[in-house]
């Protein structure tokens, strides 16, 4: 199929656990799709700033959704050792520093957007490090080839606070469904596309519908 007007945005968070879960498919998807599309991320924040512990409730709510996600999509995998008071790691409701880091990457490297993602997810997920901290995002950075010092001046500058605000806004136009998300834009209009967490073909073939449909 030759490359369309559309674009499909996918709708995330770093930290959002659903979106560590879709991944394996989302990356299948993007295969299949090829050029046929233009892609672009857009963070969504699923939690402001703050330096607040997270409340208890909050933790075990948390915990409970990383199990459902585990029933509900086989091989994912969750380091529960975050959650252990001993293991230092002070879990705070907050994943707009994460969204900044993704953009501190992009910003730097254009090329290292979903490096960056996909380390974040995986510091969280599998090696119980805390996202919400800059020294563990500056880590990621310098992981993943970045220039760790200019990823921590880039990533508090007002350049990506701006860029980070830009996005929220994006992503409550582009949909109200949460994250992940996946909305085409074809011809000044939006089609939400139907997420299967488990198999890429119904996505794939909603989302050929949408760039073979006439104008």
């Amino acid at each position: 199929m030759k490359p369309s007007n559309a674009t499909l945005f996918y709708i995330h968070d770093p930290m959002c656990s659903w979106c560590w879960g879709f991944k394996p498919v989302w990356q299948q998807l993007q295969a299949q799709l090829g050029s046929t599309v233009n892609i672009i991320y857009v963070v969504g924040g699923l939690a402001a700033d703050s330096n607040q512990p997270m409340a208890t409730g909050m933790q075990h709510a948390l915990k409970a959704t990383w199990q459902r996600i585990e029933q509900h999509i086989p091989g994912t995998k969750f380091n529960y050792d975050f959650w252990n008071p001993a293991s230092n790691s002070m879990p705070r409701r907050s994943t707009y520093p994460s969204c900044r880091a993704v953009l501190a990457a992009k910003m730097q490297d254009p090329t290292l957007e979903q490096a960056m993602i996909l380390g974040i997810q995986q510091a969280y997920y599998l090696n119980a490090k805390n996202p919400s901290n800059i020294d563990v995002l500056a880590e990621v950075a310098h992981s993943i080839g970045l220039n760790a010092e200019k990823f921590k001046q880039d990533i508090t500058s007002p350049a990506i606070e701006l860029l980070l605000q830009e996005q929220l806004q994006l992503a409550r136009q582009l949909s109200s469904q949460g994250f992940p998300s996946l909305v085409i834009s074809k011809d000044d209009k939006l089609f939400g596309i139907p997420l299967d967490y488990n198999n890429s073909a119904a996505m794939q073939q909603a989302i050929i519908n949408v760039i073979g449909a006439t104008k």
